[in-house]
């Protein structure tokens, strides 16, 4: 018998057994379970998405062989096309490195979000998305999706807020505490209406719900037909 679990948001979301391969279809809340594979289809457009620090980059490496230091955007299995803000800021310190970042950032965002739009548009196989998921972005990418024919599927990662700090300064970055704090605010009102059955709009196909120890679990996310 499954151990009894309890949801930090009202409205606990149904949850599958520990199964070998879960290909989601709806809302699933895994957190604390055992996948050992997560199979999407084949032009999936994937988002993993998190407040900073939740481990989307380290989920990206672990999954996709998505190195944080990459300039250009790595490939995954099935020929995945991986898309992290972090490849973007790294391209353009080339040129812009002497300046403090606050200044060029806004570069940096438009090269990420101009990328995921020529990968939906351009690309056969599947596009990995790593992203805040906040709430314009959601539309952005949901939106592109739509245009050009690929279904939408979340990974979200949910951990909680002193654990996601940690992970920014285990890797020596820090965020303004402002912008943390609207991060996490934002990313508990939306798991709270995933809870009770408010989906973004537009509806994703998919949103997987994990926390750090389905990440630890999980053996392969893959794409397939």
């Amino acid at each position: 018998m499954d151990p009894p679990f309890d949801s930090p948001y009202p409205g606990s979301l149904p949850r599958p057994p520990d199964i070998r391969v879960f290909a989601p279809n709806s809302v699933h809340d895994l957190r604390g379970r055992t996948i050992v594979e997560l199979r999407y289809p084949a032009t999936a457009a994937l988002v993993v998405a998190g407040v900073p620090g939740a481990g989307k980059s380290t989920a990206l490496r672990l999954f996709f062989g998505a190195a944080a230091d990459a300039e250009r955007p790595p490939r995954g299995p099935a020929d995945s096309v991986v898309l992290d803000s972090h490849h973007s800021r790294n391209r353009w310190r080339r040129r812009l490195g002497r300046l403090p970042y606050p200044l060029w950032r806004p570069v940096v965002h438009i090269a990420h979000y101009r990328g995921i739009r020529a990968a939906l548009r351009d690309g056969a196989g599947p596009v990995v998305i790593h992203d805040c998921a906040t709430g314009w972005a959601r539309r952005l990418i949901g939106r592109w999706a739509a245009r050009y024919g690929r279904e939408v599927h979340f990974i979200l990662l949910d951990v909680p807020a002193g654990t996601a700090r940690a992970g920014q300064h285990a890797r020596g970055r820090r965020i303004n505490p402002f912008f943390f704090t609207l991060h996490c605010r934002r990313w508990d009102r939306l798991m709270r209406a995933i809870g009770t059955g408010h989906l973004p709009r537009p509806a994703p196909a998919s949103m997987v719900i994990a926390d750090r120890t389905t990440v630890d679990r999980l053996g392969r996310v893959s794409f397939a037909a």
